[in-house]
């Protein structure tokens, strides 16, 4: 009786010990994109996705070139990159991965994607996506694999039709009231001298006037 009480106390134990490992794993996010240039909206979506999924840490993943644009009015890499530096400091619990652009060419969410979960194989691995890519999302590479490796956290786009996730994709739409803010209209407002501080922060543009980015 002794025995059966004392295993019985073992298997509670052991399952609890399952339960915490599975509810404890590390929260990482994923953000990709452009970022050309960072805005608010971009460091909204961030926070929100940080405070609803409980994140522990949310790395940006600019692109060298995304698969479904192209460059047009891109600024310089190292110009991007300065930006969102400037945009994340003082943010521990935000990242930079210049991974994408030191790799260069045309930009796959997949080996990112693949790259952490080989880096962080006991980790959750979460991926932004805004509400007017999922459109495209059966079309990015290696689809089916990057739906079993990611839980994908959509960003809603004030305005936008609200599209469901493929069936083979698991994820929910972040809640939080985000900003209409879109890079293509403030480049735009840059090139029209119209000012932009309300729209990525005084210290952004500052950047963007010292460097003369977008202005042509």
């Amino acid at each position: 009786m002794v025995f059966l009480l004392q295993f019985h106390a073992f298997l509670q134990y052991a399952l609890f010990q399952v339960l915490f490992v599975e509810t404890a794993k590390r929260q990482i996010g994923l953000y990709g994109g452009s970022f050309n240039p960072v805005h608010l909206a971009h460091l909204q979506a961030a926070q929100t996705a940080v405070e609803e999924q409980g994140l522990d840490r949310l790395i940006f993943v600019p692109a060298a070139q995304s698969p479904f644009k192209s460059r047009g009015k891109m600024a310089e890499d190292s110009d991007r990159i300065r930006m969102l530096r400037t945009a994340l400091a003082g943010r521990p619990d935000f990242g930079l991965d210049e991974r994408e652009i030191k790799r260069g060419g045309v930009s796959y969410s997949i080996d990112t994607v693949k790259y952490y979960r080989d880096r962080y194989p006991d980790a959750a691995l979460n991926y932004l996506i805004g509400s007017d890519q999922i459109a495209t999302l059966l079309k990015w590479r290696n689809v089916e694999e990057l739906a079993e490796l990611v839980y994908m956290l959509v960003i809603p786009r004030p305005g936008s039709e609200v599209q469901e996730l493929p069936h083979s994709f698991r994820g929910h739409r972040l809640k939080g009231t985000l900003s209409d803010i879109s890079s293509s209209v403030i480049r735009d407002r840059i090139r029209r001298n119209r000012p932009i501080n309300h729209l990525v922060g005084s210290n952004i543009a500052e950047l963007i006037d010292r460097y003369r980015l977008y202005s042509t």
